[in-house]
């Protein structure tokens, strides 16, 4: 029996010969890499096992592609069906071609011990070379198809730590998911939220991802409906210059949630966010991004008991807790329309003693009265902290 290779037949003795060499040329092959390859050498035995595997498996699939070299994608691809599914993450396609390349230089040395004669010796040089690039593209393939599961895997992995921290999660199996993606778990984390981009672009939010890793952040990803959510880990959580975090999202407002110490506490940066980006709508003129802590009056006013507590602990409890009236004139204050001579006249009190008790509530609560914005987180705080005393929760 006779195969067509080319224009030119092999013979049957030249195809026996090939089929009983594949095992010694294969073993040879591995004792060439594990020489020449100091990574390779320190591979488990399993491991090896595996690459000389789909080293043999390949040997045996040149020679019946010899005999029908029309389905030469289909036989080089077999090694690579019967290799370890885990085969990717102990060697990376460019160590892959390396091998390739010296089972390839293997097989030419012992060509010509395999060949009948000069014709088919040059005829088995060049099949071995078309089919040892085939094997590299099968190789190839089959790495962007573990790329590409992993991907989706990772993607699925990533909308369930988010989902998580947007539900108040905290549990353990949360964090280990998140470590799986990259994040530092111990790591300050701080939660944004916004509209997405416009038809979820996703090379955008690819670029966010590379960008927060370069920044030595790390970053998950979700878009739940109508909301895109950013965890960003690392330390600050919003630097200076944040157009490559807002840069992600869509147009309107975006609000970040306050920067929590580590992973397990992100629930309570998102719950801060969630509300404020509920409430932002009452302050058209809110800057973008907003802090969630800037929005208290809006969030009170909505129902946020969080924003209440805080808005109680910030402004009536410290105020209260000073001395020299400067509850009574910060009220005095807000009723004279800020006139400082017509709050003094209803305190009795010279307008110097109400600039200095003015100062005091400044110093005291960070706030300063006569600001526009400052007096309405004041003044929404005198009114939360007395709801609360008249329903006795201080």
């Amino acid at each position: 029996m006779t195969v067509q290779t080319s224009t030119h037949p092999l013979s049957a003795s030249t195809l026996r010969r090939l089929a009983l060499a594949t095992g010694g040329l294969a073993t040879a092959s591995a004792a060439e890499m594990e020489m020449r390859y100091p990574w390779f050498r320190r591979l488990p035995a399993d491991q090896r096992a595996g690459i000389l595997l789909v080293t043999q498996t390949s040997l045996a699939n040149f020679v019946e592609w010899l005999t029908d070299p029309q389905h030469s994608m289909k036989l080089s691809a077999g090694p690579f069906r019967t290799a370890p599914r885990d085969l990717s993450r102990w060697v990376s396609l460019r160590q892959t071609v390396d091998l390739v390349r010296v089972a390839t230089s293997v097989f030419e040395q012992q060509l010509p011990e395999l060949a009948g004669d000069d014709v088919e010796r040059a005829l088995l040089t060049e099949a071995s070379l078309r089919y040892s690039r085939e094997v590299a593209f099968a190789a190839a393939s089959a790495y962007a198809g573990a790329a590409e599961a992993r991907g989706a895997w990772d993607a699925r992995l990533e909308a369930l730590v988010v989902d998580g921290i947007m539900r108040g999660d905290g549990e353990e199996s949360l964090l280990s998911r998140a470590a799986a993606l990259g994040l530092e778990p111990t790591a300050p984390a701080t939660v944004l939220v916004g509209n997405p981009p416009p038809d979820g672009d996703p090379e955008l939010l690819s670029d966010i991802r590379g960008i927060a890793v370069r920044t030595g952040r790390g970053v998950l990803v979700g878009v739940q409906g109508s909301r895109l959510v950013l965890v960003v880990s690392g330390c600050p959580a919003l630097p200076e210059d944040p157009d490559w975090m807002i840069g992600a999202f869509g147009t309107g407002p975006v609000v970040v949630g306050p920067t929590v110490p580590s992973l397990a506490e992100a629930h309570r940066s998102a719950a801060d966010a969630l509300s404020a980006l509920r409430a932002v709508a009452a302050w058209p003129s809110a800057p973008r991004p907003v802090p969630a802590a800037e929005l208290l009056p809006e969030r009170a006013l909505a129902g946020d008991p969080e924003a209440e507590r805080l808005l109680v602990d910030q402004v009536m409890r410290p105020l209260t807790a000073a001395s020299g009236g400067l509850v009574e004139t910060l009220d005095a204050y807000f009723d004279a329309s800020g006139v400082l001579e017509a709050c003094a006249r209803r305190l009795f009190v010279h307008p110097n003693t109400v600039r200095y008790r003015l100062r005091r509530i400044a110093e005291i609560t960070g706030r300063v009265p006569g600001d526009p914005r400052d007096g309405l987180v004041l003044r929404v705080g005198l009114a939360v902290g007395r709801l609360a005393r008249s329903r006795g929760l201080w």
